[in-house]
Parts: structure tokens; sequence; C-alpha cells
């Protein structure tokens, strides 16, 4: 396993990369996944990185676990810029990397599937300006903070927003879900007491209505912030632990991909 870093980049980005063997002849380009961490935008969840990537980097996965800004440098678009950017060079290096360009997910915990999901959202924005090579291919939403508003995460709405109400509302995802929104996985606890499990409920209402491709669980238990679900992360949960099996079965139907 080779890694690398983004020096360039606005953001700290580390991938975790398949070694080019000579044996592995079916598998020399790969798809890729970036992951955004959790951790209301005020920091980067440790929880919601290594364990997560080493997951899917076992699946035959590029993977890349993305630092983006937090606290009082998470308004004005600057992480939602910095994932931009993480998903362009990734395209960008993909024959380096050994990446399939036009299979690059992004997947997000919490208020890093606000991230994520806000690209998805916002890609072809005109107010937000991002290069179109910055959509994704695919999105995976975990527990993720959607709302600004009602069922929303206060501290998560208020340091992406900056305070700005305008910001705020451009920032409620529900409303700016269009058809040209990735295809989504997205599974929530039912006893997250954190981000109500309504914030990924009216997210999978929303894509239905646009036609856009989605999976959804919501599950009969499970509490905020447990990623892989296993004692790795000291998050044990035997039900919700059964989201990664399925998003892989998903994630792999969608990219024509057999691990």
């Amino acid at each position: 396993m080779e890694t690398v870093s983004f020096p360039a980049l606005d953001a700290s980005v580390k991938g975790y990369l398949w070694d080019d063997y000579d044996t592995l002849a079916a598998h020399k380009v790969r798809p890729a996944l970036i992951i955004c961490p959790g951790g209301g935008y005020n920091h980067c969840s440790p929880r919601e990185q290594d364990a997560p990537a080493l997951q899917f980097l076992a699946m035959g996965f590029q993977v890349f676990v993305i630092q983006y800004s937090c606290g009082d440098r998470a308004g004005e678009y600057r992480p939602l810029r910095e994932l931009a950017q993480a998903v362009c060079e990734l395209r960008r290096r993909h024959e380096a990397w050994r990446i399939s360009p036009d299979k690059i997910a992004v997947l997000g915990f919490s208020a890093g599937g606000h991230l994520a999901a806000s690209l998805g959202a916002l890609w072809d924005d005109p107010e937000v300006r991002l290069p179109v090579q910055a959509r994704p291919d695919a999105l995976i939403l975990c527990y993720p903070v959607i709302s600004t508003k009602e069922f929303a995460h206060e501290d998560s709405a208020l340091r992406v927003s900056g305070g700005d109400g305008a910001l705020r509302e451009k920032m409620h995802l529900w409303d700016r879900v269009t058809p040209n929104f990735p295809p989504t996985f997205l599974w929530h606890g039912g006893a997250d007491d954190c981000v109500p499990p309504e914030n990924s409920l009216l997210l999978a209402v929303a894509l239905k209505k646009h036609g856009v491709p989605f999976e959804y669980h919501l599950f009969g238990e499970g509490a905020h912030g447990i990623s892989t679900c296993a004692q790795e992360t000291e998050t044990p949960d035997p039900v919700c632990r059964a989201w990664l099996s399925l998003c892989k079965t998903w994630l792999c139907r969608r990219f024509g991909y057999t691990p």
C-alpha cells in the first residue's frame, strides 16, 4: 500500500493507494472514494477516518480522507471548495494514481455528510461557481446533517453558515436537490438524538421526487457517530453494522465493479 498527500490543495488530504502488482491485471485501474469525517464542522472526527478508509481499501478502492476547514473557517463555502478541489485533483491525476476518472464517490459522516451532500447539490450552482469536474459520481451519506432549519444540528448550521442568514438558507439541502444530484446511498440510526433521522428521511423524499437513483436505510436503533459500528471505533453496533455490506453492494452495482 502507498500513501500520498495533496500539498498544493487548500485542505489536507491523505490517500491510501493499492500497489500496482503485476499479478492483479484485472485491477490496474480502480474506483476511488473520498471520505469526509464528521465533527459538527468543529473538527474532523478520528473515528470516521482510518477505520472506514481501510474498509473500502480492502474492497479494492483507492481511498482518500480530507481534513477540511472547521471552526471559524467553516463558512464562506470554504469546506465545499476544498472538497471540490480534491475531486478535481483525483480526476487530474487519475493515471498516476490508477483511478477510474468516472468512478469517484464521496462518503460523508454527520457534518461531513452535509459537506458531501452540499457538493452533490451545489456543484452546478451559478452562485457557488464550482468546476463541472467536481461533481461526484456517487454519494454515500452516513447519518448526515441535511437541514439548517427544522431538525437541524444547530452547531453545524451555525459554523457552516458563519452566522450568515443567506448562506444558512443556501445550506438547507432538501431544497437544493435537482435531477442532477448524484446517485446516493444514505443511512441513519433510528435512535440518533444528535442529528435527527428526519435529515436523511426527508432527503430521500426529495431524491425520489426528482428521480435521483438512491438507496435508503433507516435502522430501528443506532446512535450518532458510530462510524463502522465496530470495536475498532469503540462504537460496536451489530444492527447498524450492516450498512457497510449494503453500501458496498450498492456502490459496486453503481460502478459496475467486481472487487
